[in-house]
């Protein structure tokens, strides 16, 4: 039965989501963390507003692939530099009544009209190609949010956009966070935008309300039209024009030949769990070879953040690091040699060399060095046992600062990730190529069932934190919570280790005095603002209780349904 009425009254919806902003999230960098008995569902993401707007869902006889529709069209109202309808992912999800774990892939392929050679050298304007228009690739989200809607959605499709037209169309108020990308990057703006993200040509502050019509008029015509309205339609034909106008590759045609894509995951071993992640064209293969590599230590008994279990991670990281950048690639043309990677003869052979006590220096083979993304993460499962683990991203902050006129969308810079040297390299901006990206969204099996859903954004230490992650609920026993919250570290290359605040000064002096070069991260802010939950189920097969965490590092919270 189809529920007409599952939304709240906006000014109450509006007047709850700023309690949960001041009284749950508590500010930046806090978070509410819900372990109690929950039935209905839960959602962790990178802002209360996006979170409530999943529980309106889940509250109105929605699923969790409904809600995480909602999520994501809200996170591109209420954290517009980080994900939207300009933007491009990867989703792993479980459908309960299946048992199955799946892949979709809304990364998209690179414009067929792409010259890589405007991103290197001897282009006089190579760096800023790779940040403007030129760098602009095939928005997939939208594609990708209806296939999921379509595949196990319960609701209609208008239902899903409601929380997100709302926000964007009544206003919301900006948090220090937003405000300072917006500060941080309004001069860039187009003359359109900046009358939408300031006042008398100064950026919005925090305090100050962000409304935005025309973003509202775009996620309308979207529920209206469903993802056409995008991919050939007059959403398309206005991202078309502004790319054109602006000298980017990104046609119209590339907009109409995209598609979503369906995937199997890969998965490994780890202690008495299993490990999924999303595979090629995703780059978070890396993630599986670290955790394999680990597993040949007895991690445990190290001890968390030890001098000996950080040594063993940051060599084995690097190695990772390394296979990314030498086995990336589209799985139809230069698949990486998984069976081979993923093997535990290659783990077993390779901790015999990177987990002896001395630093190594890190040879790579001939790359770009890589940019920090601007993504987000969000977690959401329900009551019957669907899970959604979703990273989403514009690539850099508000993406190539592209808005076409009238829609208040952002399009990304998606090609600003690829790795340009060598020429024709597994990275490069091959035109017409999938675009491959470095998202990890994760779910750990255990028992036969999903036990946790996890992810993170971060640009490259994406596929690092979340195998730490992993480690501290499974080797360490952390909850969800602690897990997320512990202190991280991070290989940069080709020699720079970074460190949170947290972590024993005798054990940084030993990783500086063993030859690391050693930088400590001072907060707020760290490594990546993760979200995550975990699931206990009855003697029934059905989740009785939930607990979700949403970063400290981050302004998000985490919420669940309790009955």
């Amino acid at each position: 039965m189809r529920n007409k009425n599952i939304y709240f009254v906006l000014s109450a919806f509006l007047a709850a989501a700023a309690f949960m902003t001041s009284c749950d999230a508590q500010g930046e960098g806090q978070s509410e963390v819900v372990p109690a008995k929950i039935t209905i569902g839960m959602v962790s993401s990178a802002h209360p507003i996006a979170t409530e707007a999943g529980l309106q869902i889940l509250t109105g006889e929605g699923n969790a692939f409904d809600a995480a529709v909602a999520v994501a069209s809200t996170l591109n109202v209420v954290e517009p530099m980080n994900s939207g309808i300009g933007g491009y992912g990867t989703i792993l999800v479980y459908d309960a009544k299946k048992e199955k774990i799946r892949f979709l892939d809304s990364s998209g392929k690179i414009p067929a009209a792409v010259d890589s050679d405007v991103f290197r050298k001897p282009n006089p304007d190579y760096k800023k190609n790779r940040y403007g228009p030129k760098a602009i690739s095939t928005p997939g989200n939208v594609n990708a949010w209806e296939a999921m809607s379509k595949s196990y959605g319960k609701l209609r499709w208008k239902e899903l956009f409601q929380p997100a037209i709302d926000a964007a169309e009544q206003g919301y108020t900006l948090d220090a966070r937003v405000a300072r990308s917006i500060r941080y990057s309004y001069e860039n703006f187009p003359e359109h935008a900046k009358g939408i993200y300031g006042i008398n040509g100064l950026a919005l502050g925090a305090g100050e309300k962000l409304i935005q019509k025309d973003l509202a008029a775009s996620l309308r015509l979207i529920a209206e039209e469903g993802a056409k309205a995008v991919y050939g339609g007059k959403i398309g034909t206005a991202m078309d024009k502004a790319v054109q106008k602006a000298g980017g590759f990104l046609s119209l045609d590339d907009l109409v030949n995209d598609r979503a894509e369906w995937w199997d995951p890969i998965h490994i071993p780890y202690r008495d769990c299993e490990v999924y992640t999303t595979s090629p064209p995703s780059t978070a293969f890396p993630s599986l070879i670290r955790l394999g590599i680990m597993s040949r230590s007895d991690v445990g008994t190290l001890g968390h953040n030890s001098f000996a279990m950080l040594l063993r991670f940051i060599e084995t990281t690097k190695h990772a690091f390394w296979c990314r950048l030498s086995y990336a690639g589209d799985p139809e043309i230069n698949p990486p040699p998984l069976d081979k990677l993923l093997d535990e003869d290659y783990w077993k052979e390779q901790a015999g060399s990177v987990l002896m006590d001395e630093v190594r220096p890190f040879l790579y083979p001939g790359w770009d060095k890589e940019k920090e993304q601007h993504t987000t993460h969000f977690v959401v499962a329900d009551a019957e046992g669907n899970i959604v683990s979703a990273t989403q991203t514009l690539g850099g902050g508000f993406g190539s600062r592209i808005m076409p006129e009238g829609t208040g969308i952002w399009l990304n810079n998606s090609l600003s990730f690829c790795t340009f040297e060598p020429k024709g390299g597994p990275m490069d901006a091959h035109p017409g190529r999938r675009k491959l990206s470095g998202d990890c969204p994760t779910i750990i099996v255990k028992n036969g069932k999903p036990w946790a859903a996890l992810g993170t954004p971060g640009g490259h230490t994406i596929g690092q934190t979340v195998p730490q992650m992993v480690m501290n609920l499974i080797d360490f026993r952390m909850d969800i919570r602690e897990a997320i919250s512990a202190p991280r570290v991070s290989f940069a290359e080709p020699d720079r280790i970074f460190l949170e605040e947290g972590i024993s000064p005798e054990v940084i002096e030993k990783l500086r005095a063993v030859g690391h070069n050693i930088k400590v991260l001072a907060k707020p802010g760290g490594l990546g603002n993760a979200h995550g939950l975990t699931i206990v189920y009855g003697k029934d097969g059905k989740p009785i209780k939930f607990h979700g965490a949403a970063d400290p590092r981050g302004a998000g919270l985490a919420k669940g349904l309790i009955k």
